[in-house]
């Protein structure tokens, strides 16, 4: 790769630092469910498609949850690896990650309530085009890995608020429920 990201690192972390920059982002997106199974998801000026494979009663028209998830580590540990490649000095001409879960459906159909139904496991492989020894990839890793944020996300339970209603009583459920 060309383009060196650490001089963006290095101002975002400075900026961080001295709290010229705010310390807390936060994303959002919107969905909804258009037909079937398929929900069509804002995020920012994107917008996507969400749908199960036609033997879990989707229409196939995108990825499921789940696949997003997958995607969503792959990318960040791809993102997450050229930021802190350059950072360190260490060159790192192409990464690419593959990433696999399972889900044992009896959970998420509830077939065994002792089964959850979110993943069992998640594998992740990367591979490295890459002069470096592997002893400064090694170390890349060990920084990636704790540094990753959504690595940190499937690893770690994160605070999640859930709150439902009807158009204008959702407001009031939302409302009820922080007090």
């Amino acid at each position: 790769m060309t383009q060196s990201f650490k001089p963006v690192f290095e101002g975002v972390h400075e900026a961080l630092k001295t709290g010229e920059a705010p310390a807390l982002a936060t994303f959002a997106v919107d969905s909804r469910q258009v037909s079937g199974l398929r929900s069509e998801v804002q995020a920012r000026d994107f917008s996507y498609t969400v749908d199960e494979p036609p033997e879990l009663g989707g229409s196939d028209q995108g990825p499921n949850p789940v696949e997003y998830i997958l995607g969503g580590l792959a990318a960040c540990q791809e993102i997450t690896y050229r930021l802190y490649a350059d950072k360190l000095g260490i060159p790192l001409d192409g990464v690419s990650v593959k990433v696999k879960g399972d889900i044992d459906l009896r959970g998420f159909f509830a077939v065994d309530d002792q089964i959850r139904p979110g993943f069992q496991n998640v594998t992740v492989e990367v591979e490295f085009d890459s002069p470096a020894s592997d002893s400064k990839l090694q170390e890349l890793k060990k920084t990636v890995d704790a540094y990753c944020p959504v690595l940190d996300i499937l690893r770690n339970a994160t605070p999640t608020e859930l709150f439902w209603g009807r158009g204008a009583k959702r407001a009031a459920t939302a409302q009820a429920a922080a007090e």
